[in-house]
């Protein structure tokens, strides 16, 4: 059991960095956590009658579908190393944004204690629809119309708010049936590990010193603007390939397993990680017919999509996710990993340019 004081991102700062992002080759067979997970799943439906096939996930979990009496289960499985406990945050945040209206699959069951099997898991409900990026790629989304219900619904479970900042508390869910942050200050958890990555990206030449350097500089200048006194539900991973759904529709909000509680300005940020200043203001707009704009809301913008961005980039750089081409999820039709490279390094530079209101959102 394992909490996450010590990390800003799951996906670069885990223990086992990288860990199910490359090659990924599970630590029990396939075969083996069917034959682990089938007494599970003989409980939960009553019956050992049950067919359980590949989910064919394309995140941190292992996912399997299973099925009986035509009834289906979406079963998500972590198995890293470090026995994160953190499904059992999410299970209870898929709850809480359910109660106020934001579509999510509903959860059966979630146990991270590995008490009887040797991963943490989740029962979720089995949604038939496609993920939001693979409509995007095909040229069939609405993408205008889905970013603006992605505002409203970021502002909506930004209701949700805590004590404490970035990951939530493993131990305090257990053991008072709240959420609350592992950080004192926001700016502590906005800070945490900023150095490593910054040097892990100059050692990996994708930034020279001097830029790094020019980075911190300008973060540390506008680092006022990370006290807060409250923190706010952030997604923290809000990317298409995280929303199930239609042309129009978003069906639900998935892989919450790198939520924080955090700055409002957060996931608006995120969405600017990937698409255009077009896209993130009709997000931006929906977002206002649900709520104000944060105050300082362009300061806080930029200096959450330059801190995401060098974090994508610690990713990108250390999966070798430039090495990929167009079948790969992150990059669009027609593309290449050298196309995501320049990109990556793009935003990064619009983001510095930004902080020093030398860029609009209608510049990205």
């Amino acid at each position: 059991m394992t909490n996450r004081q010590s990390i800003y991102y799951w996906k670069c700062d885990r223990p086992s960095a990288f860990f199910a992002l490359s090659n990924r080759e599970n630590i029990l067979g396939e075969s083996a956590l069917k034959t682990l997970l089938r007494p599970i799943l003989t409980k939960h439906f009553g019956s050992n009658d049950i067919v359980l096939r590949s989910g064919n996930g394309q995140g941190n979990h292992v996912t399997f579908i299973a099925e009986h009496n035509s009834v289906q289960r979406f079963i998500r499985l972590e198995d890293g190393p470090e026995g994160d406990d953190f499904m059992e945050i999410e299970a209870r945040v898929l709850t809480e944004i359910k109660n106020l209206g934001v579509p999510a699959p509903h959860v059966f069951s979630a146990d991270a204690t590995r008490s009887s099997v040797p991963f943490a898991y989740q029962i979720l409900e089995y949604l038939p629809y496609p993920d939001l990026n693979k409509l995007n790629k095909k040229g069939t989304l609405n993408f205008p119309v889905i970013a603006e219900k992605i505002g409203q619904y970021v502002a909506v479970w930004q209701k949700i708010q805590f004590s404490g900042f970035g990951p939530f508390d493993p131990t305090a869910l257990r053991s008072t049936d709240k959420l609350v942050g592992l950080h004192a200050t926001y700016r502590d958890y906005f800070l945490l590990n900023w150095s490593r990555h910054l040097h892990f990206l100059v050692l990996k030449n994708f930034l020279t010193p001097s830029e790094s350097e020019d980075i911190q500089k300008l973060v540390e200048t506008y680092s006022p603007y990370l006290d807060e006194a409250e923190g706010c539900l952030v997604h923290k991973d809000l990317a298409l390939w995280n929303m199930l759904g239609e042309l129009e529709e978003i069906k639900a909000f998935i892989d919450w397993d790198d939520t924080i509680s955090g700055d409002a300005t957060d996931d608006l940020s995120l969405l600017a990680c990937f698409h255009s200043g077009q896209i993130v203001s009709r997000a931006i707009e929906g977002y206002k017919k649900v709520s104000q704009l944060p105050e300082h809301f362009l300061i806080r913008f930029w200096l959450h999509l330059l801190r995401n961005m060098i974090v994508k980039a610690v990713i990108r750089v250390g999966a070798n996710y430039f090495e990929r081409q167009s079948d790969f999820f992150l990059i669009g039709s027609g593309a290449t990993g050298a196309t995501l490279k320049t990109f990556t390094y793009q935003r990064i530079k619009t983001a510095c340019l930004g902080l020093q209101r030398k860029k609009q959102i209608s510049d990205l």
